[in-house]
């Protein structure tokens, strides 16, 4: 383990229960931000199926990246036959794959198409290079509640490498 102190790994949005997660010599340091996201079908909310706020853009990302997202639900996701993916323009589900909503249940860990558990092994967790904004894309039809929490670690690959809260 690490003697760095704790606040080497804070950044912003980062507890201290977070920072010592991170501290772990086997881990690479990333930097990193934290947010939630709540979905409703309001008019243009990022919950509303046909509405202008989908695709919500989630993280604004510039120059090239190395991003790792673990969202954890919170509140459980309700709407008949909805479904969500996170990615890019460009890959839709390139980060998160397509998933019915109402799997996403309060306390379980959203990483792929089935979550099903509030403990997963780290190997869940996937590093992508991206260049590009990361977006969250209802399909199918309006999810009328839910929320995530969203742990996000990036590093910088090019020179001009950030990513920041949309």
């Amino acid at each position: 383990m690490s003697t760095e102190p704790l606040s080497a790994f804070q950044g912003e949005g980062v507890n201290n229960n977070t920072a010592k997660a991170l501290v772990n010599d086997l881990w690479p340091r990333y930097k990193s931000l934290e947010t939630t996201v709540a979905f409703t079908n309001g008019t243009n909310e990022n919950g509303d199926y046909n509405g202008t706020g989908n695709p919500s853009t989630l993280l604004t990302v510039t120059g090239t990246v190395e991003l790792i997202v673990i969202a954890v639900c919170t509140v459980n996701f309700a709407g008949a036959s909805a479904t969500l993916e996170l990615g890019t323009a460009a890959t839709t589900a390139g980060l998160i794959p397509l998933t019915t909503a109402t799997l996403l249940v309060a306390n379980e860990i959203w990483h792929d198409a089935s979550p099903d558990a509030s403990i997963e092994a780290s190997t869940v967790i996937t590093r992508k290079i991206v260049n590009d904004d990361v977006i969250f894309t209802v399909k199918t039809a309006d999810i009328s509640a839910g929320t995530l929490k969203l742990f996000i670690l990036w590093n910088p690959i090019s020179s001009d490498g950030n990513v920041t809260l949309a």
